[in-house]
């Protein structure tokens, strides 16, 4: 009988995350194929999952159609036109709906009913989104997990709680396992912007939120932070400093520099200081790519270019409450 052994180590477990994908046909489905393409066993999608803006395409009596896309009047002659022109608004993120002249100046002048349209457009986004996870991932053994940000509205994110889902799973508020040895919280609220975003709160709400899940955790050692704002000042959360009083908001320049700062969560940064989990997952500054060791834990942000229909994420590997290795992707 040997006098020492030697405990087994757990088996590593690969995660694949992405975040701010907006609305994004195109990015989410090349989400959920990272899942096979990977070979991973957990997708996780941090927050802002919905788009920002819906178009209206008005079918003229002569039979073509046009549009208003970013400034630029658009004039459709054929199907096959028209058909590009909603791929393209898909890869965007935006919505359309198709609609006469009479249709268009009506809404046009009625705040309430362009709110119901878009909500109704994304909810639907949503709803086909669950049930392409459903599909795919039905039968696999990966899991995906999703959670909302600060620019979903809590009726749209209604739409991803599906009551006997296989594959697609909402955890926000939720302690979720992501295999048999690691947990993760994930909070989608974030600190004021200029924009006044549907899910904005005070910091120190935030903290209160972010106490109480930390609360049912509990192993935070092998705890993955899931929160859509990051870490103050991590490198994480660098971004243009803003004129809040412009509309829409201006970059404050000086000496003609572009100011930057630390936009993050205070809060953030002291829960992940305090509690030291095993990774924190950020997103909410798109052009803040990247990874910082604050303390044990390792934080990353992936950035976004949802727009250009490139998904950018991150591969992560882990057991025993430790990360072996990270991998930034863009594709």
């Amino acid at each position: 009988m040997p006098f020492f052994s030697k405990k087994a180590k757990q088996k590593l477990t690969r995660l694949f995350y992405a975040t701010d994908i907006h609305g994004s046909e195109r990015t989410y489905r090349k989400f959920i194929n990272a899942g096979k393409f990977y070979g991973v066993d957990v997708l996780v999608m941090g927050g802002d999952i919905t788009g920002k803006l819906l178009i209206p395409i008005i079918a003229e009596k002569s039979g073509r159609y046009r549009a208003t896309l970013q400034d630029k009047t658009e004039h459709l002659e054929t199907n096959q036109e028209l058909e590009g022109l909603i791929q393209r608004l898909g890869t965007l993120g935006f919505y359309h709906q198709i609609m006469d002249e009479e249709a268009y100046l009506a809404l046009s002048q009625d705040d309430a009913s362009v709110n119901t349209l878009f909500h109704r457009l994304a909810r639907q986004r949503l709803e086909e989104w669950v049930d392409l996870a459903e599909e795919r991932l039905g039968g696999t053994g990966i899991r995906c997990f999703v959670t909302g940000g600060n620019d979903d509205d809590p009726r749209v994110l209604e739409a991803i709680w599906r009551e006997g889902a296989q594959a697609f799973f909402a955890c926000e508020g939720q302690v979720v396992n992501v295999d048999d040895h690691h947990t993760m919280i994930s909070v989608g609220f974030s600190t004021p912007t200029p924009w006044n975003t549907p899910r904005e709160v005070p910091d120190e709400k935030l903290a209160e939120i972010i106490e109480d899940m930390i609360s049912k955790v509990a192993d935070l050692n092998r705890c993955i932070f899931n929160f859509h704002d990051p870490p103050n000042e991590s490198t994480l959360d660098t971004c243009p400093m803003l004129d809040w009083d412009k509309d829409p908001p201006e970059p404050i320049v000086k000496a003609g520099q572009i100011v930057m700062h630390g936009a993050g969560s205070k809060s953030v940064r002291w829960a992940i200081e305090q509690y030291q989990p095993m990774l924190g997952l950020h997103g909410h500054i798109h052009e803040a790519q990247g990874m910082v060791n604050l303390g044990r834990t390792m934080c990353i942000n992936p950035g976004s270019e949802y727009g250009e229909g490139i998904l950018r994420g991150c591969l992560v590997t882990f057991a025993d409450g430790q990360v072996e290795g990270f991998q930034m992707t863009s594709g």
